[in-house]
């Protein structure tokens, strides 16, 4: 097949989340499968790459098109992107694709890339990786996106891909009809891994002591993902753990200093380690060394979470993200969303080996059994071949 995916960014941005390493993923994985496959994208998140513009490179076996961003102001204040050399690529090259997947819907490339698929009667899958109803931050403007664009662009998807069923109603209360939708949850590459570093690694780089629990969040720190709430449970934490230490791996996305002030007046100060943005080596050492992984609040699906299962580390959660239900009782534990629930649950984790190791070992089985790479492509190829036959029977009637 001749594949075309379009995100707002991609590799080496992988500073600006999971959709980045999400389809950069499908695409090396469909590249080594054999097809030919381009990505449309942009020049950057946090600043600008020092990558060929507005025409193809290649990255890894991908035919890369990093379009120039007229403005950087949009993608800090509004992650909007601004490829205007785009459409003039796209117009061109459209009809060399079977099927297209676009990633994330409220963007200006998936309107003109919609716009097109739809006139060269291409068909097009659409992954809202979370994203699909116009809540959280910038509420009344995703609104007004939706009415001009957003509805249009879900209404002409041949596909959409809901990665679970939280995210599967969310689309049919867009308009999307239900025989349109097909959840494939998110996969991940064993073999990125397999290089595993010597225990103890992360804690010596960061001077942490040997004995002390260790509490790992990666992510984004913006305000939507509950670190004030985390914060707040990890301070009751304390009282019956004081050797703990909450580690949170991630770029600032505008609540750092917030975070941080949050902290001081806890007097928790010391057991906190910010990190930043770290590389792959650094990232699996945390997770080598961690006791157990949290995340407060979530929409779709983290790969962060299946890393997380790869190093048998138990996962903590809330029912304030989407429906997953093979975490509670079985890998980890989701609470309702408050200080006094969520750190109970770190707790009765961390003092109970037993059923730590339990979560650890199913984990571990999960993602070999459900979560795997191959499992998620082959299920891709699928939908994208179900799209492309779909399609072609339908211009034949046409």
């Amino acid at each position: 097949m001749r594949i075309l995916q379009v995100t707002n960014f991609f590799k080496p941005s992988w500073e600006a989340g999971g959709v980045t390493r999400i389809c950069y993923e499908i695409s090396q994985n469909l590249v080594r499968r054999g097809h030919e496959v381009t990505v449309y994208t942009t020049d950057g998140y946090g600043s600008r790459l020092n990558v060929k513009l507005n025409r193809p490179s290649n990255v890894d076996g991908i035919n890369v098109y990093y379009f120039y961003n007229l403005s950087r102001t949009l993608i800090k204040k509004m992650k909007l992107t601004t490829p205007y050399y785009l459409p003039i690529i796209l117009r061109n090259e459209i009809k060399n694709y079977d099927i297209i997947h676009i990633h994330e819907h409220r963007t200006i490339p998936a309107i003109f890339v919609s716009f097109y698929a739809k006139k060269h009667n291409i068909p097009y899958v659409l992954q809202a990786h979370g994203s699909v109803l116009p809540f959280l931050q910038k509420q009344k403007l995703k609104n007004i996106f939706d009415l001009l664009f957003g509805y249009s662009v879900l209404k002409n998807a041949t596909k959409v891909i809901a990665l679970n069923k939280t995210e599967l109603s969310q689309y049919q209360e867009m308009g999307v009809i239900s025989n349109k939708i097909c959840i494939i949850p998110n996969g991940i590459n064993l073999s990125d891994y397999s290089n595993s570093l010597v225990q103890g690694t992360f804690k010596i780089k960061y001077s942490i002591e040997p004995t002390c629990k260790v509490i790992l969040y990666v992510g984004r720190i913006h305000k939507n993902k509950g670190l004030d709430m985390l914060v707040n449970s990890f301070s009751i934490l304390l009282k019956k753990l004081p050797n703990s230490k909450l580690v949170i791996i991630g770029p600032d996305d505008g609540f750092k200093k917030e975070l941080e002030s949050i902290i001081a007046n806890l007097n928790i100060t010391p057991n906190v380690l910010f990190t930043g943005f770290v590389d792959k080596d650094t990232k699996i050492a945390a997770l080598t060394d961690a006791d157990i992984f949290v995340t407060p609040n979530f929409s779709g699906f983290p790969v962060t979470f299946l890393e997380a299962c790869v190093f048998g580390l138990p996962i903590v959660t809330t029912e304030n993200g989407d429906n997953l239900d093979w975490i509670n009782g079985n890998i980890g534990l989701v609470t309702k969303y408050n200080e006094g629930d969520f750190s109970k649950a770190m707790v009765d984790i961390l003092s109970n080996d037993i059923l730590r190791q339990s979560f650890s070992t199913k984990g571990k089985k999960l993602v070999l059994s459900e979560f795997s790479m191959d499992n998620f492509i082959a299920r891709m190829e699928y939908v994208y071949t179900e799209c492309i036959l779909k399609h072609s029977n339908f211009s034949k009637v046409v």
